[in-house]
């Protein structure tokens, strides 16, 4: 991740093209599950049909889902996501619009059944949907596209699980903006098996070998879940998610992606338009995706969500000065950084298994069981980033991220407990 906050950020222009080429279900079927046409029984994944119906059905389902409109309509689908009551699970649902549009302010706001959702109550169930972030619709093509919403009472209030809203003032705050926080967000997921809810390529109730070969490993005794990672790469990048990677993680079955360098409010929309694919290819794919901190307990490691970050003032000539009295503010907000990093982060963030305990907040240059980790090509520069290693994999990026803004750039503690934070982490700020 050192070289994502070290490059120019580039600017995602939220633009659907006027000649894309949408990536096909055949195209699907190939890369994310590598299978042949073949008997009914046999089918998993995208092709809905297949567990009752006989392949010339699937054809002639797969030619409609591939049907091109754009000769004979200039109206497009507009698949509206947004966060549910949990926190944590996305919804989506469609619309038709006339034409295709370029700017979120464009689109007509739209509204769902909250209580359906766990977001509202049954005899006032209204929540509004205001279009935040579009992005390129890798499922459909042409110029068909994904929007990220927030929600919203009728008397236009953010409802509580709006965490955006909130976010959003932080980010517009000038202080911030003069700043240019980029953010580069590292993602880990596990794969599980459909019905026994096991990890992907584990034998069903038992385990495989130990921790060792897994981490960026090569080969069928070591990998499983390469095609959806490979699936899901490319339609962030048909979508014009900033995606900067990906790699196998320790326990196997598990992957993470990146996404970053990006600016402000843009990383969470980006991030969640990210999982938001990933649900959806693991869906086709017949694969559970969680974000569970610690899918399974034991000496293997959980999943994370590590947060870099940087300033202008960290990025310029003296920024280590300014990293080491950001890590200071952070270290004061410990508890407050640590109740919003995400749900069972407690049964993750245990010492072990490159992580620092939940209890005590640290410090350290190359150091992985850290609560903040300062890469040696920052401390041999004099300048560059932090990376907050406490996020747990559920974690909300529009909370972290603006957190992480808030406290270093916003919030000042007393003189006294600055004093006393910098004696006991070693820090001469």
């Amino acid at each position: 991740m050192a070289q994502i906050l070290a490059a120019s950020p580039t600017t995602c222009q939220m633009r659907v093209p006027k000649h894309s080429s949408v990536i096909t279900n055949k195209l699907w079927s190939s890369v994310v599950l590598k299978q042949k046409k073949q008997s009914s029984n046999k089918h998993r994944g995208f092709r809905v049909l297949a567990l009752q119906s006989d392949n010339s059905t699937v054809n002639r389902v797969e030619t409609l889902l591939n049907l091109d409109t754009k000769p004979y309509s200039d109206r497009i689908i507009a698949e509206y996501i947004w966060i549910g009551g949990s926190g944590i699970d996305l919804r989506s649902k469609s619309r038709t619009l006339e034409k295709p549009v370029e700017d979120p302010s464009e689109l007509p706001k739209w509204n769902y059944d909250g209580s359906s959702t766990g977001q509202a109550p049954g005899e006032d169930s209204e929540v509004i949907l205001y279009p935040q972030a579009i992005f390129r619709d890798p499922f459909r093509g042409g110029n068909n596209i994904l929007v990220i919403c927030d929600t919203w009472t009728p008397a236009g209030e953010p409802i509580p699980t709006n965490k955006r809203a909130r976010a959003a003032e932080i980010f517009s705050n000038q202080k911030v903006t003069d700043e240019l926080p980029w953010f580069g967000i590292e993602q880990e997921y596990t794969l599980l098996q459909q019905n026994v809810k096991w990890p992907l390529g584990w034998p069903v109730g038992a385990f495989p070998g130990p921790q060792g070969p897994y981490y960026c490993g090569v080969g069928a005794d070591k990998i499983w879940g390469r095609d959806i990672s490979d699936a899901h790469y490319k339609a962030c990048l048909y979508a014009g998610i900033n995606i900067s990677g990906t790699n196998g993680e320790v326990m196997p079955g598990q992957w993470e992606f990146q996404v970053g360098p990006s600016v402000g409010i843009d990383a969470g929309d980006h991030v969640w338009c990210a999982r938001y694919l990933l649900e959806r290819i693991t869906e086709q794919a017949g694969v559970v995706l969680t974000l569970d901190p610690k899918p399974i307990e034991g000496d293997w490691n959980g999943a994370g969500c590590h947060t870099n970050y940087s300033t202008k003032s960290m990025r310029e000539e003296g920024g280590f000065e300014v990293i080491k009295k950001a890590i200071l503010n952070l270290s004061l907000r410990h508890k407050e950084h640590i109740s919003a990093y995400g749900e069972g982060n407690e049964r993750r963030l245990t010492g072990k298994h490159e992580t620092a305990s939940i209890d005590q907040f640290s410090w350290g240059v190359a150091n992985r069981g850290c609560s903040i980790r300062v890469g040696r090509d920052t401390e041999a520069k004099g300048k560059g980033y932090l990376e907050d290693r406490r996020p747990a994999s559920n974690m909300d990026p529009y909370i972290v991220t603006s957190l992480l803004a808030e406290t270093t750039l916003l919030w000042e503690p007393t003189l006294e407990a600055e004093a006393l934070a910098a004696q006991k982490l070693s820090l001469n700020v």
